[in-house]
């Protein structure tokens, strides 16, 4: 069962509230409709629910607020718009890497394209699903961690009638299992023919309550619908003969030549018109919808030809207590909330604050990270260009004397400020954030993506692999590449292998890194990409300079200062790796990295945990 207890939105200054005191419960083993207009504060309602807006008020599912969910994926299925995706992604790719994120197994998959129907599409990207297929991939998605509570909004709009019936056969076969379902949707008749319990919202407040047999009764009438262009004219006529007969009709003029009449048939209004010599231009059978609920004595009378009749205000107000033109507070509002007046609509004590919490995290991030990698062609493209490149630059520089080997290995000509394997490992950490913000599949409702620590190590320790994976098959293709154009005898291992080979590692994973890094802080990867090359361009010559200045002090010793200060004894061969790493980061590209990577981190926890930004 789903429970939603004084949901009231946050208003934008002067405005009013989108949701005001809504109350209204979505029983279990039923398929609910949340009903209103376009503007009537649906998708808002479910909003607050889910915690993806701040606000007041509280919705329980099956008796727990969201938050306090262990596993929301596996309680709560979402559908709210279209699925948020790489369209270059796979069918598949995309429902593998959100089992990763819910910690189902990636065989469930298989499993729910069966249900929805694209067991035969997996491979198909995202970027040419038609609306019906994106649809049922986000059903697909919503059902992946097999959850009781199923949230949809306007799960139906853009459908043909047949994808319509599927979806909604579906929704009631997971009701028929026992589950919770609840829908928003602006159309009555859908409504009705598709729900078994009604919540009929306006202007954000609760307007009725209904089971559906009395929803339709009482919302859903047959009519005859008339256009004429003398609509006022033929709206008072009928009005007065039905008068006269002492016959119940309504009539309802919907817009410029348009009427909707209900009580009468067409044979009755096309005998008043022709008696009267009104041209008719369309007659017509309908179900009409009477519209939401309003307090009596609002509609003016059928003389004017835009009212009811009077018989029919009072049987809207006889039905009031049903329809629910004011409501009542519910037995659930009125325990939550003992201040409260049966009597009285407003609030005397203000419901708990809807706080907008950060989403929680992939349960399996490394498997998570890897699929998200790997299941578009982007990391693959990249790791193809930079090694093309390398090899190509490796050999061009190799016709002229005075470049040294390890330059040579690297493909690092002194016009570029870093060798292409080095933006290519920028570029893959950029975009391990970059596409996170781009394409939130992780939050789809909220915009960005939880910044958990297991998250960031995940991608640290993935873009790192990638990284040193792109510096090693750089380092090998050139070498290959310098054999087969000029001979064995150029390509010899250098005696400092160990040193050069631990420069170029620290080299390629500083600057995956800065990519990664910048890209969380300013949630876009062309931030990721200024920031690798910034360490080159800028923070490089500070640090020269700073070098360059005449040294007072010497290092000279500190090992063996190090080892006084461990509290555990270092073996002998360490001084020499103190003194490799000392070195390295002394260097001025490896101290700039260090800097930089010193600073991002920083604005990394500062804007997490400062809240800078908003989830």
């Amino acid at each position: 069962m789903l429970q939603a207890i004084g949901l009231t939105s946050t208003p934008r200054r002067d405005a009013r509230p989108a949701v005001g005191d809504l109350t209204f419960e979505a029983p279990s083993g039923r398929v609910t409709a949340l009903l209103g207009s376009p503007g009537a504060g649906k998708t808002a309602a479910l909003r607050l629910m889910l915690e993806l807006d701040a606000g007041r008020g509280v919705a329980y599912f099956r008796g727990r607020p969201l938050h306090r969910i262990p596993h929301p994926a596996r309680e709560v299925g979402v559908l709210l718009g279209d699925v948020p995706g790489h369209p270059s992604r796979t069918v598949r790719g995309q429902l593998r890497m959100l089992c990763a994120a819910a910690g189902v197994p990636v065989s469930r998959a298989d499993e729910v394209l069966e249900v929805v129907g694209l067991a035969g599409l997996g491979d198909q990207r995202l970027g040419t699903l038609s609306v019906g297929m994106d649809r049922r991939l986000g059903l697909a998605c919503a059902l992946l961690g097999d959850p009781h509570t199923l949230v949809l909004d306007e799960p139906a709009e853009g459908l043909s009638p047949r994808e319509n019936s599927w979806l909604y056969g579906l929704l009631r076969a997971h009701a028929a299992q026992g589950g919770t379902v609840l829908y928003a949707t602006g159309d009555p008749k859908e409504a009705a023919r598709t729900a078994d319990h009604v919540v009929t919202i306006d202007e954000g407040r609760l307007v009725a309550d209904q089971d559906v047999v009395d929803f339709a009764r009482t919302r859903l009438r047959p009519r005859v619908a008339v256009r004429t262009p003398h609509a006022p004219r033929l709206a008072a006529v009928v009005a007065r003969e039905a008068r006269a007969a002492r016959h119940s009709v309504e009539v309802v003029q919907e817009g410029s030549g348009r009427l909707a009449v209900y009580g009468s048939n067409c044979a009755e209004i096309g005998d008043t018109a022709y008696r009267h010599g009104i041209p008719v231009h369309q007659l017509a059978d309908e179900i009409g919808d009477t519209g939401p609920a309003v307090p009596p004595g609002t509609r003016t009378d059928a003389d004017t030809g835009t009212g009811t009749e009077a018989q029919v205000g009072e049987e809207r107000t006889e039905n009031g207590a049903r329809q629910g033109a004011v409501p009542a507070p519910t037995a659930a509002s009125a325990a939550s909330f003992p201040g409260r007046q049966a009597s009285d609509v407003a609030l005397s004590e203000l419901p708990p604050p809807i706080q907008v919490r950060p989403a929680r995290g992939p349960l399996r991030p490394i498997r998570y990270e890897l699929r998200r990698s790997l299941g578009v062609r982007t990391t693959a493209a990249i790791t193809a260009v930079v090694l093309l490149t390398s090899a190509v630059l490796s050999v061009l520089l190799a016709r002229t004397d005075g470049t040294a080997l390890p330059r040579l290995l690297a493909a690092w000509p002194e016009l570029l400020p870093l060798p292409p394997a080095v933006l290519g490992a920028g570029l893959l950490g950029a975009l391990s954030f970059g596409d996170e913000f781009r394409y939130p599949a992780l939050a789809a409702g909220r915009g960005t993506v939880p910044r958990r620590l297991g998250l960031l190590v995940a991608k640290l320790l993935v873009t790192a692999g990638f990284a040193l994976l792109i510096a090693a098959l750089a380092v090998v293709c050139d070498a290959q590449s310098l054999r087969l154009v000029y001979g064995p005898e150029l390509v010899k291992v250098p005696e400092n292998y160990l040193a050069l080979g631990a420069s170029w590692a620290g080299l390629s994973v500083g600057c995956a890194w800065a990519g990664l890094l910048a890209a969380g802080v300013f949630r876009v990867a062309g931030a990721g990409i200024a920031a690798v090359l910034a360490v080159p361009v800028l923070v490089v010559p500070l640090v020269q300079k700073v070098f360059a200045a005449p040294s007072a002090r010497s290092v000279t010793g500190l090992p063996g200062r190090l080892r006084e200060l461990a509290w555990w004894q270092l073996p002998q061969d360490a001084d020499r790796w103190v003194l490799a790493v000392a070195q390295v980061v002394a260097q001025p590209v490896g101290a700039a990295l260090t800097l930089s990577l010193s600073v991002l981190v920083c604005a990394y926890l500062f804007t997490s945990l400062r809240g800078k930004v908003r989830w």
